[in-house]
């Protein structure tokens, strides 16, 4: 076989450009000048949140090294509102690649600072009530994440707690003002209400003083429904509330259980984080927020803890026992 002059010409040059770039096969397509920067905003106190563990954790799973393929630029908001605004604007003006949020305010609040930047959230109980996104299937804008399904799951929650105190008779849904979704959770249940004798009281609080105020309103013979929603350290203070004063609560997440809370029901935050991760990953490849549908919370655990409702002076049923997927003793 023989080759023409042009032939012999296009072998020289592809030749040549093979030689140019052999030694550094990925340099244009696979390396980044640097790693992909990922900002997180949450009302916690601490960096490490179960949520970022579980996003962290998530991420590498997924192949994305920390330091190498991905830092992670935490802001502590201390649970204030104020600080978590001024968070968000930080995170967008860090030009992070995403923002990683946890909870209503937190979320709120990066969507408020940018339109752009993708967001994806965690402990959000209704995205579309809290108008965060169109439609699961659709979210729209620049948002996607794990709804951690408090709408959903709210008759489960208060029929783990009345089974658990069944003379209870008012239940007192004590929440952050900032969270604008609870509200919609609360009607699944009101209707139903009525006909089981159960009163479910819901109070929004925007001040630790509010908060102190409504929860000095707690009597005999009441329980309490306890939110995600961090902020003025709602969760936090009514678990003191209920095993100082031995009132039944039913928190959102075995977290609560593990620090002595009586039983909860839901998805642990540290999971829905590295359930996240997986949406985290997608948008850091290429894909646009909001071609990702939103996800709902997966592992729902009903916990249970032996030792508070023995000192609560409550029997745990059989029934639960068999149900619960988490016994603490």
């Amino acid at each position: 076989m023989t080759f023409g002059r042009r032939s012999f010409a296009a072998i020289a040059v592809r030749s040549t450009l093979l030689a140019l770039i052999a030694p550094f096969p990925l340099a244009a397509s696979a390396q980044r000048p640097r790693p992909f920067l990922v900002g997180v905003l949450n009302d916690a106190r601490a960096a490490n949140h179960p949520t970022v563990d579980g996003l962290k954790n998530g991420l590498r799973d997924l192949g994305f090294e920390e330091g190498r393929d991905v830092v992670f630029d935490v802001r502590l908001t201390d649970a204030d509102s104020a600080g978590i605004s001024a968070a968000a604007g930080a995170l967008v003006n860090a030009r992070v690649d995403v923002i990683f949020t946890s909870g209503e305010a937190a979320t709120a609040a990066a969507r408020a600072a940018t339109q752009t930047v993708p967001i994806v959230f965690t402990l959000v109980g209704d995205p579309v009530a809290a108008g965060f996104v169109k439609s699961h299937a659709h979210p729209g804008g620049n948002i996607t994440g794990v709804s951690s399904l408090a709408t959903e799951l709210i008759r489960k929650r208060l029929e783990a707690l009345t089974s658990l105190a069944p003379n209870v008779r008012r239940v007192w849904a004590i929440h952050s003002g900032a969270d604008p979704a609870f509200d919609a959770a609360i009607a699944r249940v009101n209707d139903l209400s009525p006909r089981g004798g159960l009163q479910v009281v819901s109070r929004a609080v925007l001040t630790k003083r509010e908060l102190a105020q409504t929860v000095e309103r707690i009597g005999p013979g009441d329980a309490l429904l306890v939110p995600d929603n961090a902020l003025i350290d709602i969760p936090a203070v009514l678990l003191e509330i209920s095993l100082a004063r031995r009132v039944p609560a039913v928190f959102c997440a075995e977290l609560w259980v593990d620090h002595g809370g009586l039983v909860s029901y839901g998805a642990g935050y540290r999971e829905q984080g590295a359930q996240a991760a997986r949406l985290v990953a997608s948008i850091l490849r290429g894909s646009r927020p909001q071609d990702l549908p939103v996800e709902s919370a997966e592992n729902i655990v009903l916990a249970v803890n032996l030792k508070t409702a023995a000192s609560f002076g409550l029997t745990v049923p059989q029934t639960v026992l068999f149900r619960a997927d988490v016994i603490r003793r």
